[in-house]
């Protein structure tokens, strides 16, 4: 008896308490024009006023000469209790990006990751 009072209490204290945020990645795409990434985020939270920004790994150069780099999508309210779920389409600057033409992955949460390829920059940029 008591072991199944605690399981019904700790099971409750989950619900009670929420999860934290998680993250995962709708459209996917790469805008020329203003040299931006193009990312619906479907994340959960208990509002929708999340921010998105992009933190740089390093550029690896591959034995064929491309590039790749992976850069990480932070979550401004990653701590936000799980409670509704929301759809937020943000533009990404390509600003801090360290090499180019590259294959850049994106990663969210864990195990959530997509890749695209960014071109070469053009000097009208």
């Amino acid at each position: 008896m008591k072991r199944s009072y605690f399981a019904l209490l700790f099971v409750a204290a989950a619900f009670a308490c929420g999860s934290v945020s998680a993250e995962n990645f709708g459209r996917v795409g790469y805008d020329p024009a203003a040299d931006q990434l193009v990312v619906t985020m479907l994340y959960r939270g208990t509002n929708p006023d999340h921010d998105f920004s992009l933190k740089w790994g390093v550029c690896k150069t591959l034995p064929d000469g491309s590039n790749e780099v992976v850069a990480e999508v932070i979550d401004s309210q990653a701590r936000d209790a799980a409670r509704q779920d929301f759809r937020k389409t943000v533009r990404l600057s390509l600003d801090g990006l360290p090499c180019r033409p590259a294959k850049l992955t994106l990663r969210a949460a864990p195990r959530t990751y997509y890749s695209l390829q960014i071109p070469a920059a053009t000097s009208a940029r």
